[in-house]
């Protein structure tokens, strides 16, 4: 019986998990470019460690997702955590040696790690219906808001009143590790599979049809919704993990502020991406997928264009709790429409695949992001990441419902 499943614990497991690991991300979002440059001196390719980062974690979303699909949600992320402690601890030692041999390795295993993270989603809109599926996969990602205060906690008091030095970025990463083995730990004690909770729940749905064989991606894409809900999510991926994955290096280098001064303006778009997710969960149920993608998109956009303007720490922490919360909104109500879309046994391939394109182009807006903000500004990356964020926007707020949705 669907009442008898244990969904809430669930959902809380998964959201505590959440918590840890959202801290692990804010180290990365801080000093992915700061630990490739004072490693390997390589200034005009600053935006190159994100986008090893993020090319890692799009290369591995799609087969995660299709393991996921296989072998069940846990198993695959609680494997991610895993490779994740081990890739942060091979840049704590690529930190220490100054040697981009190891460094650039752990850059991958964090990246396949991050691609599991974002997979999280897909165990939430395992174990709600449609018609409250944004909700519960607003409700494990509210966990992530207090990784947004747990974070700073943790490693804004490593880095204060330190030289930003290689060196001082390795007692951090070591820290990222066990906190990679804590979510781990967190996961295999979610009981039973939600990939199990979601066959369960489209078998007691009476309108269903029988659920059929999965079918092959090319097949589920062409289905109504998917391209659009696609769009908005790669959009708002990609822009979202650019910025900011340079925000901490412009703050430093650019806007000459300390070092220990990125955790706040991090720890605030943290707060932007998790703070509201309850609301924004139940405005996407009530007011539409179509509106939600749009309307996130245009907050991303007003918020990359302040960037131009605004060089204090406090600002800068503003636009980037607004390019949080229109991350959230567009990327939430894209996750819920392509979970509508799909059976449980093919819900983890699409999102992958989505995942796969998104990160993709999230790799590549940070390469070429770097170097423009290293050959041209500050400006270039606002004035670039704005038109991205905006030009999708007007179509997809007028997009029409899906068809009926699947469980």
């Amino acid at each position: 019986m669907v009442e008898n499943l244990p969904i809430r614990r669930n959902t809380a497991i998964l959201a505590a998990t959440m918590a840890v690991y959202l801290a692990v991300l804010q180290l990365g979002a801080a000093v992915l470019s700061l630990t490739f440059v004072l490693v390997t001196g390589f200034r005009a390719l600053l935006g190159l460690g994100p986008a090893i980062y993020l090319a890692a974690a799009a290369l591995s979303a799609l087969p995660a997702g299709r393991a996921m699909d296989r072998f069940g949600r846990v198993p695959v992320i609680a494997i991610g955590f895993l490779l994740g402690s081990a890739g942060c601890a091979l840049t704590a030692l690529g930190t220490h040696w100054k040697t981009a041999f190891a460094v650039i390795p752990g850059f991958v295993l964090i990246g396949v790690s991050g691609a599991v993270t974002l997979l999280i989603r897909t165990a939430a809109g395992d174990m709600y219906p449609p018609e409250r599926r944004a909700r519960g996969i607003s409700l494990v990602l509210f966990g992530a808001l207090f990784g947004g205060v747990f974070g700073p906690a943790v490693f804004g008091p490593l880095f204060s009143g330190k030289e930003v030095a290689a060196s001082t970025l390795t007692v951090p990463w070591l820290a990222a590790a066990g906190l990679s083995l804590v979510a781990c730990a967190l996961v295999l004690t979610v009981r039973p599979d939600t990939k199990v909770i979601a066959e369960r729940i489209s078998a007691r749905r009476p309108t269903d049809e029988p659920p059929s064989a999965a079918a092959p991606l090319k097949e589920i894409v062409r289905r109504p919704g998917v391209l659009p809900a696609m769009l908005a999510a790669i959009a708002s991926f990609a822009v979202m993990v650019s910025v900011m994955n340079l925000t901490g290096y412009v703050v430093v280098d650019h806007h000459h502020h300390h070092q220990d001064s990125v955790f706040p303006i991090i720890g605030a778009h943290v707060l932007g991406m998790y703070a509201l997710v309850l609301v924004v969960g139940r405005l996407i149920d009530r007011i539409g997928r179509g509106p939600s993608l749009g309307g996130g998109l245009l907050v991303m956009a007003v918020s990359c264009v302040g960037l131009m303007w605004f060089e204090g720490v406090p600002m800068t922490a503003v636009l980037l709790f607004g390019l949080g919360l229109g991350w959230n909104l567009s990327f939430v109500a894209a996750t819920a429409q392509l979970a509508d879309a799909t059976q449980p046994a093919e819900r983890g391939k699409l999102l992958g695949l989505n995942d796969l394109l998104a990160g993709l182009t999230g790799a590549s807006l940070a390469l070429i992001g770097g170097v423009a903000l290293n050959v041209l500004g500050v400006a270039a990356l606002a004035i670039g990441a704005t038109i991205l964020a905006l030009a999708p926007a007007i179509f997809l707020t007028r997009l029409r419902p899906a068809a009926k949705p699947a469980a």
